[in-house]
């Protein structure tokens, strides 16, 4: 027993314990995570196929819809699968290093989505100010080096997250009650000094936010700008319908990461129960919903999509 109160290296383990408080009603909680899950994957799945397929669909917008698609399987994949584990079966010990490399994968695909939903900012951009350069500007080879960009970002921000805790010794109760190991619930199983640590973790955090929707913000205006200047109103309504896709997305990849964030740190008087809810809600909800969008509000996808599921 003395070893085990002894620094991460023996035995390295973790316990995930799922979503505290509710430990009765983990069942009931595992069948709207398995229904999200399941419905996410065959959405984005479908996207990736129907594009795969159609060469009519195989330009930068819909590259950009593959992207985001491949994200939000990684992401959900991330912790779904884990958090079935723990409530079906009571699986909840996870390695440490295990516990760093999914945090790592977490993280590295959020920042990529956060690229990604910049660059459909852009590219919705280009597309109502400067249409008749659309082509020559955003071509498929370009999109692919600026997902690349994106990935090469996220990868060298979230890195150090791991290998700074990595570094730290962690104390004899390793019981992280969480359903996935988020970063500030690890740093908090620390008995070292995580000052470095969790100063890294907001200032990245709040970097990568910051930065993305400032970009976003200014494309919009731009947007914005270029449809002020057009005097129909029936091209005003087409130039903003081809936004309205995004738009949502971002709303509904923001809002909840946001809220959950800040309140995973600041916010003390909030149930624990509430806190891991809300951050699986947010890995949940985005990645089911954002196919269903851009399949129900892009007229072109709408009839592959449709095309495809009369056939099966």
């Amino acid at each position: 027993m003395s070893a085990f109160n002894l620094t991460f290296a023996s035995p390295p383990m973790f316990i995930l314990n799922g979503i505290p408080g509710l430990e009765a009603a983990h069942i009931w909680i595992s069948i709207p995570f398995s229904v999200f899950y399941i419905v996410s994957l065959l959405g984005n799945f479908m996207v990736l196929f129907v594009v795969s397929k159609e060469h009519t669909l195989q330009k930068p917008m819909f590259l950009l819809l593959c992207m985001l698609a491949l994200t939000d399987i990684g992401m959900s994949t991330c912790v779904v699968p884990k958090a079935l584990c723990i409530f079906w079966f009571g699986f909840k010990d996870i390695t440490v290093d295990g516990c760093l490399t999914q945090m790592f994968f977490l993280h590295t695909i959020a920042a990529m989505q956060s690229a990604i939903l910049v660059t459909m900012g852009f590219d919705r951009c280009v597309a109502i100010c400067d249409p008749l350069r659309y082509a020559t500007i955003l071509t498929n080879a370009r999109i692919a080096k600026l997902g690349l960009v994106g990935l090469i970002r996220a990868v060298f921000f979230v890195l150090p997250e791991p290998l700074l805790l990595r570094r730290l010794p962690f104390c004899a109760n390793r019981v992280i009650p969480h359903t996935y190991c988020e970063h500030i619930a690890v740093v908090k199983m620390s008995c070292g000094d995580t000052t470095v640590s969790r100063t890294y973790g907001l200032v990245i955090s709040l970097v990568t936010i910051v930065l993305d929707l400032t970009l976003i913000g200014l494309s919009y205006g731009l947007i914005i700008r270029a449809v002020l200047r057009l005097n129909s109103r029936k091209a005003h309504q087409k130039a903003l319908n081809t936004c309205t896709a995004h738009i949502c997305v971002i709303l509904l990849s923001y809002t909840p990461y946001l809220f959950s964030s800040l309140t995973h740190r600041f916010g003390q008087d909030i149930s624990s129960h509430v806190h891991i809810l809300l951050a699986n809600l947010y890995l949940l909800i985005p990645p089911m919903l954002n196919p269903i969008i851009y399949a129900v509000k892009t007229k072109e996808l709408c009839n592959k999509v449709g095309k495809y599921t009369c056939r099966m």
